[in-house]
């Protein structure tokens, strides 16, 4: 199988869906759909499992603004951001990555063709490994209820899939599958909780498709949620996954979305006091920005605008629709391009309880130490890092591993070494 989707496809080049182009500005409060955990083990440097928690800690500080409530016993309290730090080569990117294939998989899986094989490199710096599953397992809160699903593979096909919902303490058990290399069969076992034409949906779903993919493609209302989950929640930006600029263009099209826009733009000290959208005789859409200060006023054209402004401008639809409609982004190196300080107004844009009313999350890796020191933007628990052993294989692990001090200089104890995560350099040797 090919590059896996990053999704929902109306936020990234792939395409745009014209049933999300009308944007809703109003926002509603709802139950939120949010990420608790990613589970992964056996994908590129990502050797051992490795997980990423969004459950905040029994710190109560910035509570009411960086956190979440869910009433979910497990899981009481879910951060709405998450920093990630290493070196390059160190293993972020991985992580990203890690996460964007197993959404690919779950879209793509029952729409591939029937010997496609996927594409997935697990560790190869250990022999031991080549062979060995690549696992993948999220849990994710929708509605109240959390939700504990995963799969294995290798190239060939699925080796195990399963569903775990939790109603209640105790969890339902929907659905588990294994492939039996004795029979070369797979074998399922369904729960009592899980309804509809289960026979069918097993006898539909080929070795390269996840059940759970091709169950929904034949109407199962009951695992549609789950689907959705991934099809439509989560959102990756990395450079396999660039920003579609028609989403901006739609939304500067909308009179409140321009507003918020230009809002953000003066905020970030850029002069715009207005954006239009011209459609020339070729129809195709043309920008106009319209700068003004006390001695005048002025039109320019796209390309006269930095690539800087052009950048945050066409990042900047996206993310404020997708926090106004409470969904997951994931971004690797979000301070690509962009200044500290715009890269800070960004994640406030998260933390702001009138803006995100609906439990938007952002994850996002990042060279910028100066966050950690931030005043107020980012919890300790909220902070990651990843490095690679002696083996080669990426570690993660939380800043809360350290039990920093409140008021300690964290930027200056990451540099130091204290935490882990840096480059090692080496002295620099040059022939004459």
């Amino acid at each position: 199988m090919g590059g896996m989707q990053s999704g929902p496809e109306c936020y990234n080049k792939q395409g745009f869906q014209q049933e999300t182009a009308e944007i809703n500005f109003i926002n509603t409060i709802r139950c939120p759909k949010m990420l608790i955990e990613f589970r992964i083990s056996n994908f590129r440097s990502l050797r051992d499992e490795q997980v990423l928690s969004l459950v905040a800690s029994k710190d109560k500080s910035l509570a009411s603004t960086h956190t979440v409530p869910t009433g979910v016993g497990a899981a009481p309290t879910l951060l709405r951001s998450a920093a990630i730090y290493g070196p390059n080569a160190g293993g972020k990117s991985n992580l990203i990555k890690a996460l964007q294939y197993m959404r690919g998989v779950v879209v793509e899986s029952a729409t591939i063709a029937p010997n496609q094989p996927f594409s997935v490199q697990p560790f190869r710096l250990d022999a031991a490994f080549a062979g060995m599953p690549t696992e993948f397992e999220v849990t994710f809160l929708i509605d109240g209820v959390r939700y504990q699903y995963g799969f294995a593979m290798n190239a060939e096909r699925i080796l195990s899939e399963h569903l775990l919902v939790y109603k209640a303490f105790k969890p339902q058990h929907w659905f588990t599958r294994r492939h039996d290399p004795a029979t070369g069969r797979d074998v399922y076992d369904f729960g009592p909780a899980l309804k509809g034409q289960k026979s069918v949906w097993e006898s539909a779903t080929r070795p390269n498709a996840l059940f759970l993919s091709m169950a929904v493609q034949l109407n199962s209302e009951q695992l549609a949620p789950v689907f959705d989950w991934f099809a439509r929640q989560l959102v990756v930006f990395n450079e396999h996954a660039m920003l579609n600029p028609r989403v901006t263009l739609q939304m500067l099209r909308d009179p409140a979305a321009k507003r918020s826009i230009c809002a953000f733009l003066n905020a970030a000290d850029i002069s715009i006091a207005d954006i239009d959208v011209v459609t020339r005789k070729d129809h195709e859409d043309e920008l106009r920005f319209t700068h003004a200060t006390s001695k005048g006023a002025a039109v320019f054209g796209i390309t006269e605008e930095s690539s800087g402004t052009r950048n945050l401008l066409f990042m900047i639809g996206p993310i404020l629709d997708i926090v106004r409609n409470g969904l997951t982004l994931v971004v690797d190196e979000l301070d690509t391009s962009l200044h500290t300080l715009l890269v800070r107004r960004i994640i406030q844009l998260f933390h702001d309880t009138d803006l995100n009313r609906c439990g938007a999350q952002l994850v996002f890796t990042t060279h910028d130490t100066s966050l950690l020191d931030a005043h107020n933007l980012l919890r300790r628990d909220q902070v990651w890092f990843v490095e690679k052993d002696r083996d080669q294989a990426s570690r993660l692990y939380s800043l809360t591993e350290f039990s920093p001090r409140k008021g300690e200089a964290l930027e200056r104890g990451y540099l130091m070494g204290r935490y882990g995560g840096l480059p090692i350099l080496g002295e620099l040797q040059l022939e004459h």
